[in-house]
């Protein structure tokens, strides 16, 4: 156990602990054995299924097991227990002291910005590749939501003990690519782009930048087009605080003698999962569970995308990495099958292979929903959206919801300073522990968090202790959002939490509340949610500022 387990850990190893002495020699139990804080007061502040797990292994019946956990917790816990009860078919509901949140609650202050880390077990080496768009026009503003779920889900995977390497993937070869210079030129010469071409102003501003683009070899533009363009990316993605550590080029996939296309397509070959029908090259997919094979190198002897992507995941593994998690749009759901094949064909786990499917983005104005074409040139780019509503209500409301879900983007909503607006809630509870901190200032605070400061006894108010055990559940809600890789939690707990802090701050003064040692715990508290609103906000690269 580390310090950024936190007291629940804490807690479920106890418990964990009192089922195993019950159990005795007897076989183990499933490992759904849970704690979770109770829904009503009257039901205890959590509660067990342990007693209901261990009747079939032990033969009894599941209340009578929940006595016995109940008194082997009670010797363990001692004066942080203050009574179990058993309820219904078999739960246990523990009743804790005011003990024991006091625990808690130093617990997670002395655990400072380690609080919610180190949970993972085992630790793994993780490569995540995400918005990769094509280099042949802005980012849209559908790509933020992308780079807002790839950005906070490396921060938590990171925070949660994994190392985590960021990558951007762009095409920089093949016909998208030849397309985009061929309308560069067409523009620069006033012409109509070619079928299939890029319209839009920003092919014309790109025209407008190369230097004699009207008699350019086409080649040529499109590297230079591509250049501008990942320039332009970069500058987008820096400025909506998302970090890489490298972008990867496709091209470099097919240089060298031989490629890593080649090296990747050989080891294909002499493990037997390609053949030759009607002049293409196929990948047996359908031996490791697609529903069809797949083209690697079509009649006219060039490679197809997946070759690519092949070589490219034989590159990444080649490189280390125990996991590679490629997010995508929806419409790519057969690419995950795709990956997850080749993977198997390499010769490696294709469980390593992870692509997350994020549904599609609606941006709706006074109730209507935008309708977007990048080819067509009618979109509104991602430095739109930041402009109209900024980087943080941008990236909370793209974190608000389950990446599975199709999201709906209110922007007068995202624009409002009030309590109705997510972003602004959660950010002006964190200004207002800031300002309450000023107030009582330095050396008030100190004394309050100083080891041994005096916390008082008994007689926690219910929303001291309900916002204590919402502190508590940070790690948790940390664990869940990497295991489940769903930043979405963090955005619904740092909402929860501001909230519970708000009804805590309504009923139970802080400043001058009396006697002091009651005042030097609800600071305590007061700067814990601080610190853990903080900590929430940071995980999804939103910004926590001091006054509002």
């Amino acid at each position: 156990m580390t310090e950024g387990d936190g007291p629940l850990h804490e807690l479920d190893a106890r418990v964990r602990a009192a089922a195993a002495v019950v159990r005795g020699a007897a076989g183990e139990p499933s490992m759904q054995l849970r704690v979770e804080r109770s829904r009503h007061e009257g039901q205890g502040d959590y509660s067990t299924n342990a007693a209901m797990l261990l009747a079939p292994v032990l033969g009894s019946a599941p209340r009578v097991i929940a006595e016995r956990i109940g008194a082997e917790l009670s010797t363990a816990l001692g004066g942080d227990l203050d009574r179990v009860e058993v309820a219904g078919p078999g739960f246990l509901n523990l009743f804790l002291s005011d003990a024991w949140h006091r625990h808690a609650l130093a617990s997670v202050l002395g655990a400072g910005d380690r609080f919610g880390t180190g949970g993972v077990r085992p630790a793994e080496r993780i490569l995540i590749e995400f918005v990769s768009a094509n280099p042949t026009g802005p980012l849209v503003a559908a790509s933020g939501r992308h780079a807002a779920y790839g950005d906070a889900l490396a921060r938590i995977l990171e925070h949660h003990g994994h190392t985590v390497w960021r990558e951007y993937y762009f095409n920089d070869s093949g016909n998208q690519i030849r397309l985009l210079g061929e309308s560069v030129r067409a523009r620069a010469r006033g012409e109509e782009v070619p079928e299939g071409g890029y319209q839009g102003e920003y092919v014309a501003e790109l025209a407008a930048e190369i230097p004699d683009a009207a008699q350019g070899d086409a080649d040529e533009l499109s590297a230079r087009a591509v250049e501008l363009m990942l320039n332009q990316i970069k500058a987008t993605l820096e400025r909506y605080g998302v970090r890489y550590d490298a972008f990867f080029s496709e091209r470099a996939l097919h240089s060298g003698s031989p490629s890593a296309v080649e090296r990747a397509l050989a080891a294909l070959e002499q493990a037997g999962h390609v053949y030759r029908s009607e002049g293409a090259v196929w990948l047996r997919t359908t031996s490791f569970g697609d529903d069809k094979d797949r083209v690697v190198v079509r009649s006219n002897g060039e490679p197809t995308y997946l070759a690519a992507d092949v070589a490219y995941l034989l590159e990444k593994r080649e490189r280390g990495y125990d996991r590679q998690l490629t997010p995508v749009g929806s419409d790519h759901h057969a690419y995950a099958r795709e990956l997850k094949a080749a993977m198997a064909a390499l010769g490696g786990d294709p469980d390593t292979v992870e692509v997350p499917i994020l549904q599609f983005v609606h941006l709706v104005h006074e109730g209507e929903v935008f309708a977007m074409s990048k080819r067509r040139g009618d979109f509104v780019t991602l430095d739109d959206l930041l402009d109209a509503i900024g980087v943080d209500a941008t990236r909370f409301f793209m974190l608000r919801s389950s990446h599975d879900r199709t999201l709906d983007l209110d922007l007068e909503l995202a624009r409002k300073q009030s309590a109705e607006n997510p972003v602004y809630y959660v950010q002006y509870a964190h200004a207002r522990i800031a300002s309450m901190l000023r107030r009582l200032g330095e050396e008030r605070v100190a004394a309050a968090l100083a080891p041994g400061a005096d916390w008082g006894g008994d007689g926690l108010e219910a929303a001291e202790r309900g916002l204590i055990k919402k502190l508590a559940a940070f790690p948790e809600d940390v664990a869940e959002a990497a295991q489940r890789r769903a930043p979405h939690r963090i955005t619904q707990y740092a909402l929860e939490l501001a909230r519970e802090f708000t009804a805590f701050y309504e009923v139970c003064r802080v400043v001058g509340a009396t006697p002091e040692p009651v005042e030097s715990l609800r600071i305590a508290l007061s700067v814990a949610s601080q610190r853990t609103l903080a900590m929430s906000l940071r995980l999804l690269g939103v910004s926590a500022p001091e006054s509002m």
